[in-house]
């Protein structure tokens, strides 16, 4: 009979997995706050270029990001079962197939000007993102190392590393942009290529002390992470590309539904992009909680599924699932009781556009109600299904979901209807719901009924 593990046992394990993983997702958006916040008052331009520079950058990164979240469950049921060889080589071959992916597309940094133009940019914006992008474009590599061991050492139920390598980044990369992008305490006037000298020496610090820590700290030294690093594992990376890679692709078809979002705000209007762009940043707050859970959850399911336990996979699903429902709620009423006051928080008081844009902004906070309860049931079922290792059908149906039904309903509530904003919204909402439905009745439906799972 399987052992049965009790509800607020789950609760427990997944509050203690997820909170410092919920911290570190916020930590690492203060990091691109202060780089906004910090270029926004050095110039218009130069700040036009870094986020330029920056979102290209984060595409390729979320590309690349895939195998270090496929360590994740890896080495969750490999550590379930005892199994310290196999944790050891499904760590070092996302090592691997990072490292590889990330010098792969360095060039693409270095001629990212041409790019920029025949893509329709400013000649200046281009010229400054190319700058930036030649120098930070480097630091997709230590950016991807850290994924993969943030993923190995949260396997391994050791995440407060990760919340305060983060958190120390932050301060870090505030002093160097405040030095380097002005010429404060001494340092020479660098502009973009500041923050991305700023960019890179951080990355390149977080990789570093995550990687001392992973190799050094004496509980985990006995995985010998990166003895005879140079020798290849083709079977078991083999097994981490199958995993990664669909995992990569789903997060860029996410991520790019909702830039296609925004450039269809900006069809509409300056007013109508902006109270977008705030309303998504307060969501953005939200979601934290719900990815930092969802990554919890897969470390949970990664074990029960190791273990070949179904009851606690069930269980600890059942668990996830609700913590996430809880906050959400206490979410949407914030948003549906003080939506003027949230909005209010990124505005100017004296700004002309205030009033139209904290009226619109209302609106889309209101039908964020809705909107973050089913990105929430989506992002929870990948991270479900994560664990059990099952990434590839997942990839098509969050696909199919965002692109085939999301953006066109986006669309035709827009424009086609004459819905506007909130059309665009309510086409997400639509995309996300279906994402949500599929990816669910795919966990309850057959993972979390699987009965030929590994054994201990």
């Amino acid at each position: 009979m399987e052992p049965r593990v009790s509800y607020g046992a789950h609760v427990r394990g997944l509050l203690t997995l997820g909170m410092p993983i919920v911290g570190s997702h916020m930590a690492q958006m203060a990091l691109h706050v202060t780089d906004t916040v910090l270029l926004g008052r050095y110039g218009v331009t130069p700040l036009a270029a870094v986020v330029l520079g920056t979102t290209s950058f984060f595409v390729l990164f979320i590309m690349g990001s895939g195998f270090g979240w496929a360590v994740m469950p890896m080495v969750a049921a490999a550590q379930s079962n005892g199994n310290s060889t196999d944790v050891r080589r499904a760590t070092r071959m996302g090592l691997w197939l990072s490292l590889g992916y990330g010098v792969l597309i360095l060039p693409i940094f270095w001629i990212s000007g041409p790019i920029f133009l025949a893509l329709g940019q400013n000649p200046e914006v281009t010229d400054l993102a190319q700058q930036f992008l030649r120098i930070a474009g480097f630091g997709m590599l230590p950016a991807l190392i850290v994924i993969v061991i943030k993923g190995y050492l949260a396997a391994l139920e050791r995440t407060q590393v990760a919340l305060w390598v983060t958190i120390a980044g932050v301060f870090v990369n505030a002093a160097l942009g405040w030095a380097l992008i002005f010429g404060n305490w001494g340092a020479p006037e660098l502009g973009v290529r500041g923050a991305a000298i700023s960019s890179l020496a951080v990355q390149t610090l977080c990789a570093v002390l995550l990687v001392a820590y992973a190799t050094l700290h004496r509980p985990l030294r006995r995985y010998t992470l990166l003895v005879r690093f140079w020798r290849p594992d083709w079977t078991m990376l083999g097994q981490v590309w199958r995993l990664g890679w669909p995992i990569g692709l789903t997060g860029l078809f996410e991520s790019g539904m909702f830039t296609a979002s925004s450039i269809m705000m900006g069809w509409i209007g300056t007013e109508a992009l902006a109270a977008h762009g705030i309303a998504m940043e307060i969501s953005a707050v939200a979601f934290m909680v719900h990815l930092g859970l969802s990554n919890a959850a897969t470390i949970r399911i990664g074990q029960a599924w190791g273990q070949g336990n179904e009851r606690a996979l069930r269980d600890a699903g059942l668990m996830a699932i609700t913590l996430s429902g809880v906050f959400g709620l206490v979410v949407t009423a914030l948003y549906l009781v003080m939506p003027a006051q949230l909005i209010g928080l990124f505005l100017a008081q004296d700004d002309p556009a205030r009033p139209d844009i904290v009226a619109l902004g209302i609106g889309l906070l209101m039908l964020s109600a809705a909107f973050q309860m089913v990105d929430a049931a989506q992002v929870m079922a990948l991270g479900l299904l994560r664990g059990v290792q099952d990434a590839k059908v997942p990839m098509v149906m969050a696909s199919v979901s965002y692109w085939g039904l999301g953006i066109p309903a986006s669309y035709v509530f827009a424009f086609v209807l004459g819905y506007g904003a909130m059309g665009i919204w309510a086409g997400l909402v639509v995309g996300l719901s279906l994402a949500a439905i599929l990816l669910m009745a795919r966990f309850w439906r057959g993972a979390a009924r699987q009965v030929e799972m590994p054994k201990a």
